[in-house]
C-alpha cells in the first residue's frame, strides 16, 4: 500500500455497488482492500483497478457467515501501520421466500451478512478513525428499510437505524457515517436471489455508478442518510410517514409480486 494514498475497504466488491465503489474510489486515488467470496474474480477486479488506476489491491477472500473470516477482516480495520479510511459495508443478498416457508439456515445467514457482519466491522475501525478524528464508513442499506419486506427490511432498518445512532454520535468529529438507501439498482443481486423484477418499470431502475456518486458526495458532505433518485425520495418520505397498515399491505404486496413465478 501506499503511504500517501488513503485506503479503502469494501466488501461484496466484485459486483455492483461494490465494484462501482471500487471504480469511483481507484479514480479518487483510493488504495483498495476488497473483500468477496469469489477469489478469482476478486484478483480480476484488483488486477483491473491496479492497470486502470495505478493503485495497490490487497485481495481478502472471505464469506461473512463464518466467524473466523470476519475475524480476520476485523483484524485488518484493526492495523494502525496501514489505517483504513474508508470502510464500505456492501456485500448482501436477499431472499425469495416469506418467512413462514424459507429455511432458518438462510434466515440466519441473512443476518451474518446484513446484522452482523457491519456491526462488528464498524466497531473495529471506529477506534482507530476516531483517534485520528477522520474516516468515512458507508453502509449500503436499503428504501426496503422502511417497508415490511421480511427479515431484509428488517435488517435494512437495523443498519441504517444504527448508521443514524453513529452518525449523531460522532456529529462534533470528522469521521462520517452514511446509510446509503438505494431503490431498485443494476446489479446482480435480484438474479442472485431469483427475483421476478419484469414488473418494475424502467424509471424505477438506477445505474450503480449514479447511485454510488449520489452516495458518496452525501457522505462527504456530512449527511447522514442518502436516498439517490427523485422517485425514492418519494417513496421514502411516503413509507416513513404515511400510517403504518398501509406501509404493512404495500411493502406484503411487493415481496409477494418479487416472489410469483
Amino acid at each position: 500500500m501506499h503511504d500517501s494514498r488513503p485506503i479503502a475497504l469494501i466488501t461484496g466488491a466484485t459486483a455492483g455497488i461494490g465494484a462501482a465503489f471500487g471504480d469511483l474510489l481507484a479514480s479518487k486515488q483510493h488504495d483498495l482492500v476488497i473483500v468477496a467470496r469469489d477469489l478469482p474474480r476478486l484478483h480480476q477486479r484488483a488486477e483491473q483497478w491496479r492497470e486502470k488506476f495505478g493503485v495497490d489491491v490487497e485481495v481478502i477472500q472471505a464469506d461473512l457467515t463464518r466467524d473466523e473470516d470476519i475475524r480476520r477482516i476485523e483484524l485488518r480495520l484493526q492495523n494502525i501501520s496501514r489505517p483504513v479510511d474508508v470502510l464500505i459495508n456492501n456485500a448482501g443478498f436477499g431472499l425469495n421466500k416469506s418467512f413462514t416457508s424459507s429455511d432458518v439456515a438462510e434466515e440466519i445467514s441473512l443476518l451474518d451478512v446484513l446484522v452482523t457482519a457491519p456491526m462488528r466491522l464498524m466497531h473495529a475501525v471506529l477506534p482507530a478513525m476516531k483517534s485520528r478524528d477522520r474516516g468515512t464508513i458507508i453502509n449500503v442499506s436499503s428504501v426496503a428499510g422502511w417497508i415490511t419486506g421480511g427479515s431484509y427490511s428488517a435488517a435494512k432498518s437495523y443498519l441504517t437505524v444504527l448508521s443514524e445512532s453513529i452518525h449523531t454520535e460522532l456529529k462534533s468529529s470528522k469521521v462520517n457515517v452514511h446509510a446509503l438507501c438505494p431503490g431498485f439498482t443494476r446489479t446482480e443481486f435480484h438474479q442472485r436471489g431469483k427475483m421476478k423484477m419484469g414488473g418494475v418499470p424502467d424509471f424505477l431502475w438506477f445505474s450503480a455508478e449514479r447511485v454510488v456518486r449520489e452516495s458518496w458526495e452525501a457522505a462527504i458532505a456530512g449527511k447522514a442518510i442518502s436516498v439517490p433518485g427523485l422517485p425514492y425520495k418519494v417513496i421514502s418520505f411516503i413509507s416513513r410517514f404515511a400510517p403504518r397498515p398501509l406501509v404493512r399491505r404495500a411493502g406484503m404486496n411487493v415481496r409477494a409480486r418479487q416472489r410469483r413465478k
